[in-house]
């Protein structure tokens, strides 16, 4: 399948010079009187490289096809994170570098989506809010009703954030994945 420059998406999968990368990012520009051109940071998937290739603009480009699969986290071991897939029940694990950022939001049980091209990981989504425990917090001082008040707290999987003064050790909070900040109280 051939796309224009126009559809191309961050994480995406395409093959270039019989290779599959994952588009990081990119850009397209348009220089007055001069052709357009396309510059796209990628990785190589067998490799983990990161590149930056300059195109064409205009140039199609050719969308490998993966599969995304609901996963289950199981447990860490090493540099290496322990996944199950929730339809076949088969086990595999995902590097540290692959997970990057997202690590520290994904607590053991919880299921989301990988990215695979032939059996090979190449990215993770994780959902835009996530339940947390919090793990470790200072007790809010009895008075300190200061208003938007908060203290500092880390979550059981290492995300440090700021709480309301509220918040105690064991407590189930809601945090944005995309901002890493406290949104709310967990039912």
């Amino acid at each position: 399948m051939t796309i224009s420059s126009s559809e191309i998406r961050r994480n995406m999968t395409i093959i270039l010079d019989d290779d599959v990368y994952q588009i990081l990012d990119w850009q397209h520009r348009q220089a007055p009187k001069a052709p357009p051109t396309l510059t796209l940071k990628v990785r190589q998937v067998k490799s983990g490289n990161v590149y930056e290739r300059k195109l064409q603009g205009n140039q199609k480009l050719t969308k490998a096809e993966v599969e995304t699969p609901t996963v289950q986290y199981l447990y860490p071991d090493g540099d290496m994170y322990n996944f199950m897939d929730s339809e076949t029940f088969e086990q595999f694990a995902i590097s540290e570098e692959i997970l990057g950022d997202n690590l520290k939001y994904i607590a053991e049980g919880d299921t989301l989506e990988v990215t695979m091209y032939e059996g090979v990981p190449l990215s993770v989504e994780i959902a835009s809010s996530v339940v947390l425990e919090i793990g470790q917090t200072d007790i809010g001082l009895r008075g300190d009703t200061q208003s938007g008040a908060t203290k500092p707290a880390t979550t059981t999987t290492g995300h440090a954030l700021q709480v309301p003064l509220f918040v105690s050790t064991g407590d189930r909070i809601m945090v944005n994945t995309t901002t890493g900040e406290y949104t709310g109280r967990a039912e």
